[in-house]
């Protein structure tokens, strides 16, 4: 085993003994060696960035994107992590009311990005933040009992359904190792050593990711310190980036990447392969923006007056909907909305998808297929 990124160590004895893997801090020895390869892939991350970046700055509902693609990020990462949840799911208008573990998991992610997005304005982007963003994640959901907003005291493993320490993928720091692990990435994080910053997120999110230091939710945080970390850096100005996506569409290489670090040190090859992630999840994000600017464009040059123009902004938030609770947001009769919606239906913008009891619950069809890209099982 190359030891460029840690070793494995010995614990236990006799019958019991297992071996974890002990990461050694961040920078990697020798330091990342960016060839011409890396270089243009860097370069051209950056380019696909800066032009989402500068067309999401310049749309007028710039929030309600945002929101929008917290929800997908949300709803991808945690099907990753085995949740069985769609789109369709988590704009259920009736989401209280039905509420169920696999939706549950989503909607926590959302709270947990809003409220670290939130709380890095005015705190670092340390390990308490992350603890603090566990404890929003795993609140009252499945998992709940796996300690949420602590570092876990017991070692974990990575594998398959019943495997054990002894046949598992791989075995994370032991609990000594692991809080020596995180306030070692702690102090990478912070310092100040002009590295790249796109580049020393993806030795983050790796070194994150071998260090597993919760007993449930790692994958999740995991990811989300992609996008915060470049936050912080003023790479990104608002968290319109994720890998999700990306990870998910490459899953094999991705697991494949870390274990490679692991075992070999390849360090340069898992940057590589993170640096095209980050060039086409920014590309994805502004193909999403444009054909919602356009769906927007199409269908308000449809609709007579504001009041119907202001229906359809509710429905950019809300896409599933069911007369009794837009009337309700909207705060006019039922009447009026069924008068509405029967209008969206005439002109192709909302159809009757479902019905629960006697409520016909009804959908903006079209938009919601722009934000099911890449979400699929």
């Amino acid at each position: 085993m190359n030891e460029r990124a840690g070793k494995l160590v010995k614990n236990l004895s006799g019958d019991m003994t297992y071996y974890s893997f002990r990461p050694c801090a961040l920078p990697p020895v020798p330091d990342i060696e960016i060839d011409s390869e890396m270089q243009q892939l860097l370069i051209e991350a950056y380019r696909k960035i800066s032009v989402l970046e500068g067309l999401s700055s310049g749309i007028p509902n710039r929030d309600l994107f945002i929101s929008m693609y917290v929800r997908k990020e949300a709803l991808v990462s945690s099907q990753i992590e085995g949740t069985q949840c769609t789109i369709d799911d988590i704009f259920n208008p009736s989401i209280d009311e039905n509420v169920n573990a696999n939706v549950s998991d989503v909607v926590n992610y959302v709270r947990a990005i809003n409220f670290a997005v939130e709380r890095m304005k005015g705190f670092p982007l340390c390990n308490r933040l992350i603890r603090e963003i566990h404890a929003v994640l795993m609140k009252s959901i499945r998992g709940c009992d796996k300690t949420p907003g602590e570092f876990r005291k017991s070692q974990n493993w990575i594998g398959g359904a019943g495997s054990t320490l002894k046949n598992a993928r791989y075995i994370p720091p032991n609990y000594k190792d692991m809080l020596k692990a995180m306030n070692d990435l702690e102090r990478f994080i912070n310092r100040e050593d002009g590295m790249d910053p796109i580049i020393k997120s993806a030795l983050i999110h790796y070194q994150f990711e071998s260090i597993h230091p919760f007993l449930d939710g790692n994958g999740r945080i995991g990811r989300l310190l992609i996008t915060l970390f470049l936050i912080r850096e003023k790479i990104l100005s608002s968290p319109v980036l994720y890998l999700s996506c990306y990870l998910k569409a490459n899953r094999m290489e991705y697991y494949d990447r870390l274990s490679d670090i692991r075992n070999n040190g390849t360090f340069e090859q898992w940057i590589k392969f993170f640096l095209r992630g980050i060039a086409e999840t920014a590309q994805d994000a502004t193909a999403a923006i444009k054909k919602l600017n356009a769906l927007h464009a199409k269908n308000e040059a449809l609709l007579p007056n504001q009041k119907l123009k202001n229906f359809l902004t509710h429905l950019e938030s809300n896409p599933i909907i069911t007369i009794p609770i837009a009337a309700e947001c909207l705060q006019c009769s039922r009447n009026t909305m069924a008068n509405y919606v029967k209008l969206m239906c005439t002109k192709g913008i909302l159809k009757p998808s479902s019905k629960t009891r006697k409520t016909v619950i009804y959908s903006y069809d079209s938009y919601l297929n722009i934000l099911r890209e890449g979400t699929d099982f």
